[in-house]
């Protein structure tokens, strides 16, 4: 389940955008200081100055800064959000987890971590973002078990506001039992399974040496510790203390996370923006029907487009928030206060 910038030029690539117009990109590794080595990340910014810089979280188990996960992801999702942000002149950084892939060396077990251990290297890369990008604050944009550290580092001073795709909101445990109650196929692991989420919610290890085999991955001794410490954090809390810009982006055809959490997280936060993409699935590719293969299908498929109206919902928030904060720069200089920031 778990866990999972000297700066060397690698030069300009040229990619498609979104839009049928070819667009040159710069790509630029990055090194941000882990706790014993390096964490590593892509940087990806227009051939322009870029209107704002956005990181981007990855969500949970070994999923590297492109979106793809050896246990069945490779559909490049963070590839391709970070190209149709590139596309529409927003600076991207996706980035390998600590312990992982190229981030290897910056801890010794890539399963002992915690959720404010990796709210630290949210800290480090905005630092590096910051001097790298002459940038006064770095928008941080979580997918996933992603967005559950977005929301836990939005009070971070260097952060402008905080972008959501696809973020439970309820703990992570509600989630869970969800997913494995949502499967029919499911229906033989949960006697086990049920009460394996009830112990670490309460903080209390489990030994799965009888449980079925496809168990024995998810509740695996070496996570048990990560779980524990992820089961005990609330999105909905975290988010009502938030006074940055917020935008909620939900698929109404995800599998994992639902569209009853977007609108928890909503609740919570009412200032927050919120946006429900019809035709949008986990891993943010368009799906036009409920079948449920081809919506996994979906998951090894790095050709097939992101869904419409993701990309450019965050194009409209993030340029709507930097209308704001300018008017609130000329408004300060005036002396006039300024209205409230803009939600849609």
């Amino acid at each position: 389940m778990n866990i999972a910038a000297s700066i060397a030029l690698l030069g300009a690539c040229p990619f498609v955008s979104l839009a049928a117009v070819p667009v040159t990109f710069s790509e630029t590794v990055l090194d941000a200081a882990g706790p014993k080595g390096p964490l590593k990340g892509t940087l990806l910014t227009p051939n322009s100055k870029p209107t704002a810089v956005v990181l981007i979280i990855p969500g949970s188990g070994p999923t590297d800064r492109d979106g793809n996960n050896p246990l069945g992801v490779n559909a490049s999702p963070y590839r391709l959000l970070a190209e149709g942000l590139a596309a529409k002149g927003f600076a991207t950084l996706r980035i390998d987890k600590r312990g992982m892939f190229a981030s290897a060396m910056a801890v010794e077990d890539a399963n002992a971590v915690t959720i404010a251990d990796y709210v630290d290297d949210v800290r480090s890369w905005v630092d590096v973002l910051r001097r790298h990008m002459h940038t006064p604050c770095v928008w941080v944009l979580g997918h996933s078990e992603g967005g559950v550290v977005a929301l836990a580092s939005a009070q971070e001073e260097n952060v402008c506001g905080v972008v959501l795709i696809a973020t439970p909101g309820r703990p992570m445990g509600e989630v869970l039992r969800g997913q494995l109650n949502a499967n029919p196929e499911n229906e033989i692991l949960l006697k086990q399974a049920l009460p394996i989420i009830d112990a670490l919610e309460h903080r209390r290890r489990v030994d799965i040496t009888n449980i079925h085999p496809a168990l024995q991955s998810i509740f695996n001794p070496a996570v048990q510790g990560f779980l524990i410490n992820a089961f005990s954090y609330n999105p909905g809390h975290l988010i009502s203390s938030i006074s940055k810009p917020v935008l909620v982006l939900q698929g109404q055809r995800d599998l994992q996370v639902e569209e009853t959490d977007a609108r928890l997280l909503k609740a919570a936060n009412p200032q927050a923006s919120l946006v429900i993409l019809p035709n949008m699935n986990h891993v943010m590719k368009e799906m036009t029907s409920d079948d449920r293969k081809a919506n996994i299908a979906s998951y090894t498929e790095p050709a097939l487009p992101l869904a419409p109206g993701l990309i450019d919902s965050i194009e409209h928030f993030l340029d709507l928030q930097l209308t704001f904060s300018r008017k609130v720069t000329a408004c300060s200089a005036l002396g006039v206060p300024p209205k409230k920031r803009f939600t849609f």
